[in-house]
């Protein structure tokens, strides 16, 4: 088909506009078809009104608004209920046993997200439920509220804030929580100085893994907690033994961890440092 007969008798190769022609008319109408209906389903098609509000919700940005709004909520649910006044007021009658501790460990998680202090929940622990009983229940409220803050900051937040770590104390606290997750966080939680809620939200918007971060808030968060809670169950007896150990093992903690801040600023003024000549 592509050999034509010359007049010599000879033959001669068809032109290449020739050949395409016969070409394309060899291949059916449907296979044309289904490649032109491939071609227009490569054609970038413009979103929809749809399809651009839902980018626009799940944007970093609105994400973060989100976390924020949600934070102002529980923040304003904490100021109108006053969870403090279980420490005057004590437990509702009608709530007792495994009951009262399961309710007050979920309730201490949705507090401490909501910037309630931990000693404050701890002292209401051992006042309500004593020694025993009040250390197992703050640790699983602290569990719960650290998982949370955890969730929420590296869902909502992560990635909205991680652009905005440009300053070099910023990005070498950044680094540290990066890069020695575990022995970061045990610090934070063995001494304190860094606001729990502060810890759990920092450790959320930094590259730390789930695993670290809740190994670190298990373990690191026992001294510190059974010293409070033991306090508020012996509050009532300041002059006993148990609860001068529990004021002695939160002060002590609290003079070691001065120190140890006061001579890392040096190690994290160098990263700083290092970094910002990087």
């Amino acid at each position: 088909m592509l050999d034509a007969t010359t007049r010599s008798g000879g033959t001669a190769t068809a032109s290449p506009r020739a050949a395409a022609t016969e070409l394309t008319a060899a291949v059916s109408p449907r296979a044309t078809a289904e490649f032109t209906a491939t071609r227009a389903a490569a054609v970038a098609v413009p979103l929809g009104f749809s399809a651009r509000c839902t980018r626009v919700l799940l944007s970093p940005w609105s994400r973060l608004s989100l976390l924020l709004v949600l934070l102002g909520a529980a923040a304003a649910c904490v100021l109108a209920y006053q969870p403090q006044k279980l420490l005057t007021h004590g437990w509702p009658p009608q709530l007792g046993g495994a009951t009262a501790a399961v309710v007050f460990a979920v309730a201490y998680g949705l507090c401490t997200v909501a910037f309630v202090p931990r000693p404050l929940l701890n002292l209401a622990a051992g006042a309500l439920f004593g020694s025993q009983l009040g250390t197992g229940t703050a640790l699983a409220g602290t569990m719960l509220g650290a998982g949370i803050a955890f969730g929420l900051g590296r869902v909502l937040g992560q990635d909205a804030l991680r652009p905005l770590l440009r300053g070099r104390w910023l990005k070498a606290a950044d680094g540290q929580l990066s890069r020695h997750g575990f022995r970061s966080m045990m610090a934070a939680r063995l001494f304190p100085g860094v606001p729990f809620w502060a810890a759990n939200y920092c450790a959320a918007v930094s590259r730390m893994r789930w695993a670290p971060f809740l190994i670190a808030t298990a373990l690191g968060s026992v001294p510190n907690t059974a010293a409070y809670v033991v306090a508020g169950a012996r509050a009532s007896r300041p002059t006993s033994p148990a609860f001068l150990i529990a004021m002695a093992l939160i002060a002590g903690p609290a003079v070691a961890g001065a120190v140890m801040a006061w001579r890392k600023r040096h190690h994290l003024r160098a990263v700083a440092d290092t970094g910002g000549a990087d």
